[in-house]
């Protein structure tokens, strides 16, 4: 069978430079063979400010969403009924469909760089199981619940050959992002050190760096990765 392609996966809270620092190493890697890129998350920071945009009913929605996925969030609450399960269930599928996606890609020999990765160490949000924080209502919430965590352990299951993990401090990342809610962005710097990837080799680096500074910093680590597993740079990377 022939082997997977390199995955490198780069990761961190909102505001770390998730976006740059991927297109970076993308550009990078493509010295060493064929290198796609692949989003993992699943853009519902964007469905919402286009719920928002809607007129008349679309702020109240919106702000009626926002409240039951931080109800959802939570392990004190219960997951807020068969609608929103049903709504965050199919954000997952989204999820898992574009992960499909990204391993036919790999096996067909292409290294892959991706934006975020799915974890399970914590469930609820930072591209977790959104349904296995809360506590199930009901048998169907339930189902849903053991259903997507089996989706996101299927995912997590295949490791990264290397993590990027962007760290970066909360003011830091309110100043690039001030669109989203501080709170939320504490609990993700918060967290970012404790998410392993299933055991994955981790490289960290200091996001509130110069920019400069932590593209040189990522392209070393990948270097060093990609050489480990015998590849060697086809032509001269910028």
């Amino acid at each position: 069978m022939r082997p997977l392609a390199p995955l490198i996966a780069v990761v961190g809270s909102d505001g770390s430079g998730k976006t740059t620092i991927s297109s970076a190493v993308l550009d990078y890697v493509r010295g060493y063979g064929a290198a796609e890129t692949a989003y993992l998350g699943m853009k519902s920071g964007d469905v919402g400010r286009v719920i928002k945009a809607l007129p008349l009913i679309g702020p109240g929605f919106e702000a009626y969403l926002q409240r039951k996925a931080k109800q959802a969030r939570s392990k004190k609450e219960k997951i807020p009924g068969p609608f929103t399960a049903i709504v965050i269930y199919a954000f997952s599928l989204i999820r898992v469909a574009r992960f499909r996606r990204m391993m036919r890609r790999r096996r067909a020999g292409h290294i892959i760089v991706t934006d975020r990765y799915p974890q399970i160490d914590v469930p609820g949000f930072y591209d977790g199981p959104g349904l296995s924080a809360a506590r199930a209502d009901s048998w169907f919430t339930g189902w849903l619940a053991r259903k997507e965590f089996s989706q996101y352990a299927w995912m997590a299951s295949h490791r990264p050959d290397l993590v990027v993990r962007l760290n970066v401090d909360v003011k830091t990342a309110f100043d690039r992002k001030p669109d989203h809610a501080i709170e939320l962005l504490r609990q993700k710097v918060e967290v970012t050190p404790r998410l392993t990837f299933g055991g994955a080799p981790i490289v960290d680096l200091d996001s509130c760096q110069p920019l400069e500074t932590v593209i040189t910093n990522v392209k070393a680590a990948v270097a060093g990765k990609l050489n480990d597993m015998g590849l060697k740079p086809q032509t001269q990377s910028a």
